[in-house]
This record gives C-alpha cells, structure tokens and sequence, in this order.
C-alpha cells in the first residue's frame, strides 16, 4: 500500500518553490500525493499531477490556528506518513496542526537573514517558537541556507540536509534545438517575479546609462511591483521591456545573449539554473547564493556599484569569447550537479529516512 505524503504550500503562483514542487510530483508515482493550498491560485492547470487537490482558502493569515485545526483534520483523515512544507506560513501552521507520529519536513527556500519576510520581528519569533514546539526536518535549497536558518534563528538541528533546486534539462535541450535567434540589438533577459528582492530598479537605473548602447532587456514575471516598475521605464525612456508570465521558458531562453539578475537576497534561483541548462551566459549581482549555485561559470558585480553593472554588459556585449566561455562552464555545472534527477534521488532518500 503506498504511503501519502501531503504537500502544503501558500498557492500554485509561479514561483521557483511552486515550480520546483510541481515538477517533484511528477517523480513521486510510488506515492500518495495530497497537494494543500492556503489560497485558491494554480496557474500550473493540468500541469499539477497530484491524487488530490485541496484548498483551504485561508481568508486571513490572522486565523492561522484555525487552519491548524483544519489541516490536522485533513491529515489524520487522509492517514497521512509525511507532511512536507514550502514557505513560512504553510511551515508555522503545519508545525502547529502535525502529530508527532507523522514525519514533518520543511524545505528552507531562501537565505532567511536577508529576507525582507524575515526582517519582521513576529516571523522570526514565531519560527523559532514553533520549531523548538515541534521540531522538523530541514531541506535547505543550497547549503548556507541550510546552516544560515539554523544559526539566524540560534535554534539547534533536529535533522538537515542541503538538497539543490534542480533544471529540467531536457526540456532545455530540445528549446536550444528549436532556437532561432534575431539579429539587431544584444539581447539580455531577466527572469523574475516582479518584487523588491528582485531588485529591477536597479537595472532600469543602470539602462539609463546604457541609452546610447544597442542593448535591450525583456523582464519576464509578473508581481504587485509592476504598475511602478512600468511607470519608472516610461519615466526613463530606457530599451527595457516587461514581457509578464510565459510558461515555455525553454523556448525563449536561448534566443538571448546574456542573463541578468540584480537580486539583493536568493534563494537557490531557479531562473539562473534554466539559463544555465539553456547555454546564456550570466551576469549577476555578487551574493552568497549566487557564488554557491555559479562559481566560476558567472560574471559578477557589486550592487553598491551600477557603474560596474555597465562596464560589464559592456565588456560581455564586445566580447563572444567570453560570453562562449561562461555557457560552456555553466552548462557544464548544471549537469554535473543540478539536473531533476540529482535532486530526486536525494529527496526520496530523505522521504525513505525519515518516514515514522
């Protein structure tokens, strides 16, 4: 008889830790897979592949230990094995709701000291209550996420481990067969949901210095910051342009030169991990998680310094060498280490460990 795992996240919206979980599902046929939503948002369709949706429509985060109770409901209803958790709110409610005598593992998706949720002082509190209350296994997406939540939050290990999000790369390498790319401006692309982590005001502050420069940047994602970041594009009259949301990424990816990302905190970033496995080479602010995932196989540069930013789309922009240089190394490293299978190997391990 297979074992149910109950999958709980914040929505379906598509972010890397949605992408991420819908792509696992696919891999886990051996089990029961239950998919728990606190709001009513799938913009995956027919691509979630799970035994059963369920959406508790949460009408307020303040009525966090209702849902509690609702979902220790659904688990013991379901005679659920294993709760695993995505994201803050579905983690403090879940450690609140799980029985002891079912396994509960969180995945830890960014690096918390800089996250702008975590700068609150209620979510640090109340992280730290609930996991010393209820103490879970922790998946870190990169391993100074790992050992950050730990010593950010002065909380001891129960279990951890660092499991890296992963690109699917044959989708990537069908998209690089198909590609068909146009000649004119040096094309660059930026992938993310429209928030202040992203940090795009950075960029369009940047493409005002790079007017005069046959340089043009797409920013695909949606999120609530894009009404003011058109409105600061129009201000500005740079070469940049808000695709909003695409599903076929492997498909658009390699019709461009050059990735960048201006992040001022990450997680294990999904988008650097598709531009990777797509051959685009990589710019990208200098920060831990970005050295973790990249090493050598990404340039580089200082969010304190946009000058630099534009000495370096520059140097790229003149220089196929190097941009050659950095999609061979980068291509090479996500299959060495960050493909689906890699990742699925690990997590049904872990599933295997620690199921009570």
């Amino acid at each position: 008889m297979k074992k149910t795992i109950l999958h709980f996240i914040y929505d379906l919206g598509r972010g890397g830790a949605e992408t991420m979980l819908v792509k696992v599902l696919k891999e886990l046929p051996e089990y029961e897979n239950i998919v728990v939503t606190l709001y009513d948002n799938n913009q995956f369709g027919n691509e979630l592949v799970c035994d059963k949706f369920i959406c508790l429509k949460q009408r307020s985060l303040f009525f966090f230990p209702l849902t509690a109770f609702t979902l220790r409901k659904l688990i013991k209803k379901h005679r659920v094995h294993i709760v695993h958790t995505h994201l803050f709110w579905p983690t403090i409610i879940a450690r609140m709701a799980t029985p002891r005598y079912v396994t509960l593992i969180t995945t830890i998706h960014a690096f918390i000291a800089t996250s702008v949720e975590y700068k609150k002082w209620f979510i640090r509190l109340l992280d730290k209550l609930t996991y010393r209350l209820r103490k879970s296994v922790i998946i870190g997406v990169a391993k100074g996420a790992t050992a950050e939540y730990f010593s950010f939050l002065q909380v001891k290990p129960y279990r951890s481990y660092s499991i890296y999000t992963f690109a699917d790369t044959a989708l990537f390498r069908q998209g690089m067969l198909n590609v068909k790319k146009e000649r004119g401006p040096f094309r660059v692309i930026s992938v993310g949901a429209l928030r202040m982590q992203k940090n795009h005001r950075f960029l369009v502050d940047a493409f005002r210095v790079l007017k005069a420069d046959n340089i043009q940047l797409d920013i695909y994602g949606d999120g609530p910051l894009r009404k003011e970041l058109q409105e600061q594009i129009n201000s500005s009259g740079v070469t940049i342009n808000l695709k909003g949301m695409v599903t076929n990424l492997h498909d658009i990816l390699p019709q461009y030169d050059l990735f960048v990302m201006s992040s001022t905190f990450e997680g294990f970033s999904l988008g650097v991990l598709e531009s990777m496995a797509a051959k685009v080479p990589l710019l990208l602010s200098d920060i831990v998680s970005f050295r973790e995932q990249c090493e050598d196989s990404a340039a580089y540069f200082n969010l304190d310094d946009p000058g630099e930013f534009v000495q370096k789309i520059k140097e790229l922009a003149a220089n196929p060498v190097k941009r050659n240089q950095l999609r061979e190394k980068a291509y090479a490293r996500v299959m060495e280490n960050f493909t689906l299978a890699h990742h699925m190997k690990q997590l049904k391990q872990v599933y295997t460990d620690n199921i009570e």
